[in-house]
């Protein structure tokens, strides 16, 4: 079958890699002709290292305000506090982990239409209707550009859309808009040095996420794997050695171009899995690392799916160089292999939480789009108990 489909090119101008960071965002913000440029930042970052202070001084008399210290999962409130620190900004940069890479997305978003208490970002968040299909609002783009620099492999940075908590209801909610994306992406290694390392290897399990449910869609075809089968292979390759050696540069930025391919699954329009729309509801409800959320649902999720898509499967275990064997086997070793955690209850998740956690799932779009159909909560509940 001759492979067809859409390419969508986003509203990323740039990714520079390899390079100095506070060097290439004062040349961005030169670029941009940028004269208020606002920081969101790591709080680690900024007060046990010298790198925001040499982004201060590179952008010189650019600077006009930051914020530093994001929570896990974007929530609502913490995104206005740092909105009204950016208000009169005409750039946003964000420095750090994928929350902040979000947060600094909400922040535009804030800015644009004026938003000032939790209420009013109900306007603009992605709904699920009945069927599964996602309810995009219109609405107008933001006028404040951002440039990322990303300390993690969350791949964030890559994507159209932005995660935030409403803690009214501990529910993680999707805001998506083309020109939501970075203008710029930053991909300096050295920079992801200070990443703890459970951090930095738990998003790369994120990444690999990405790219084995991007492979797993019947949508996907081979066009669309010639990113995601080399991602996988990447970071199968990188990650270990990053484990072995944190200094290792040249495998950090390895694992950033990686996340890199692994995310172009948004330009082709595939939807992920039920390890995604699983994780969004054990990262907002249940306060769940990001990429730990990966690193337990994702095997399972590949066990549920691999009686669906056996053919799809054999391509993954293919990418890390142990054909014909199972991949959710292959891909769960290689998960203990780096110290990680496998199951919900090392993650702190318990039984009596698997209905709430199934309920809420329904929610998300991507249990709507898992390649074997899932039909209703009971299915949920058989990943969990896989999971547990």
């Amino acid at each position: 079958m001759t492979p067809q489909g859409i390419y969508t090119n986003f509203a990323i101008d740039r990714v520079i890699y390899g390079q100095p960071a506070a060097a290439a965002l004062a040349g961005e913000a030169v670029r941009l002709n940028a004269k208020r440029v606002f920081l969101l930042v790591s709080r680690t970052l900024d007060r046990e290292t010298t790198w925001v202070n040499d982004m201060r001084a590179a952008l010189g008399d650019r600077y006009f305000a930051s914020h530093d210290g994001m929570p896990s999962h974007t929530p609502r409130q913490a995104v206005l506090d740092a909105a009204e620190k950016a208000r009169g900004a005409d750039l946003i940069v964000t420095f750090g982990g994928g929350s902040g890479t979000d947060a600094g997305k909400m922040i535009r978003l804030a800015l644009k239409h004026n938003i000032r208490t939790i209420e009013d970002f109900d306007s603009y968040v992605v709904r699920v209707g009945p069927d599964g299909k996602r309810i995009v609002l219109d609405y107008d783009a933001p006028d404040v550009p951002q440039i990322a620099i990303p300390t993690t492999l969350s791949g964030g940075d890559f994507n159209p859309s932005a995660g935030a908590t409403d803690t009214r209801t501990m529910l993680k909610e999707i805001y998506r808009h083309p020109k939501l994306v970075p203008s710029t992406i930053i991909l300096d290694p050295a920079v992801t040095t200070r990443t703890p390392q459970w951090l930095w290897l738990s998003s790369g399990i994120r990444a690999l996420d990405h790219a084995v449910e991007t492979v797993c869609q019947p949508a996907a075809d081979k066009r669309s794997w010639l990113e995601a089968l080399p991602a996988i292979s990447l970071l199968a390759k990188a990650l270990p050695r990053t484990h072995q050696d944190p200094t290792d540069l040249e495998a950090r930025l390895d694992a950033q171009l990686a996340v890199w391919l692994s995310m172009e699954h948004n330009r082709f329009g595939v939807s992920m899995g039920a390890s995604h729309g699983i994780g969004h509801v054990l990262g907002g409800t249940c306060d769940v690392p990001h990429g730990y959320t990966s690193c337990v649902m994702l095997p399972n999720v590949l066990r549920y799916n691999e009686a669906a898509i056996a053919d799809r499967q054999a391509l993954i275990s293919e990418a890390f160089g142990r054909p014909n064997e199972p991949a959710w086997k292959v891909v769960g070793e290689f998960i203990e292999s780096l110290g990680l955690p496998r199951t919900l209850s090392a993650v702190g998740v318990g039984p009596e939480k698997f209905e709430t956690i199934a309920k809420a799932a329904l929610l998300d779009h991507y249990l709507h789009t898992n390649p074997r159909p899932i039909h209703g909560i009971g299915d949920i509940l058989d990943i969990l108990k896989m999971a547990a």
